[in-house]
């Protein structure tokens, strides 16, 4: 499949950019000079991304990852400065941020997180938001709104429910960079790979999620997602419904049938 590459939000200089091939869509943060913050317009420009990848049928898997030196350094402090003497606009780009990071749960496909540099606040969020994550060895991680008098509260949300309470309390109260090692210990990663080893490592996971069922990967991440808010007699309960529908679907009685004839799957993603 021939590579497609996409400006994203019609920039003179897109704040995002995407790369499709072979059924994975590389979103790139493209703002390199403010160290990828998170910007009004970026995060707009991400919300568009997950709103036309999520009907794309060409897309499998998403990797997220960031042009420059770092891969993202929280939420533009700039436009957050300016908005301070403005309540009303800050809780509204808030809650747009808030929306952006729900769309990538609800998102039909899985998204990687590719990580190098650093990835704080909004940037730890955001890579906490995603299913998986992957960092270069010499990457680090942080929650530093406590130095600068700002409790990290939107990225607790995220961290809070990635990795155990104790270890989020210690990000969020200390405000250190933690090493990859550390993030690795914490869960906050799935694994830590020597820098020049990332691209390789990340492109081969992703290639093989991509070749599984389309149709499993979106019920799967769905339902992955809603039972754990739920009470264990509920998520068992619902999971039992899920898989009366699961196995009616093409996809599974196709992956049974190649399973049981020693082939592979052809996929139809129904």
């Amino acid at each position: 499949m021939a590579t497609q590459k996409k400006e994203i939000a019609g920039a003179a200089e897109a704040v995002l950019l995407r790369e499709d091939k072979d059924g994975i869509a590389t979103l790139t943060l493209n703002r390199p000079k403010s160290g990828n913050s998170l910007s009004h317009e970026l995060v707009g420009a991400l919300q568009a991304a997950w709103d036309e990848i999520d009907g794309d049928a060409s897309v499998r898997v998403v990797v997220l990852t960031a042009s420059g030196r770092l891969f993202c350094t929280g939420h533009d402090l700039n436009e957050s400065i300016a908005a301070m003497e403005d309540p009303p606009s800050k809780l509204a780009a808030n809650r747009e941020c808030s929306k952006m990071m729900q769309s990538m749960l609800m998102l039909s496909k899985p998204i990687i997180a590719k990580v190098h540099g650093v990835a704080t606040a909004a940037g730890c969020q955001l890579m906490a938001t995603c299913d998986l994550a992957l960092a270069s060895s010499d990457a680090r991680f942080a929650t530093p709104g406590v130095n600068i008098g700002l409790w990290c509260l939107s990225p607790q949300v995220a961290i809070s429910r990635t990795i155990a309470p104790k270890h989020a309390m210690q990000m969020l109260l200390t405000g250190k960079l933690q090493d990859a090692d550390t993030a690795l210990r914490f869960g906050l990663i799935n694994e830590a790979v020597a820098p020049d080893a990332l691209d390789a490592r990340v492109t081969e996971l992703a290639t093989e999620i991509a070749s599984k069922s389309p149709h499993s990967l979106a019920m799967g991440k769905r339902s992955f997602y809603r039972q754990l808010t739920m009470p264990l007699d509920e998520a068992y309960e619902y999971v039992d419904e899920v898989i009366v529908r699961a196995i009616q679907s093409e996809d599974a009685k196709e992956g049974i049938s190649a399973f049981l004839d020693k082939r592979k799957p052809k996929w139809t993603g129904r």
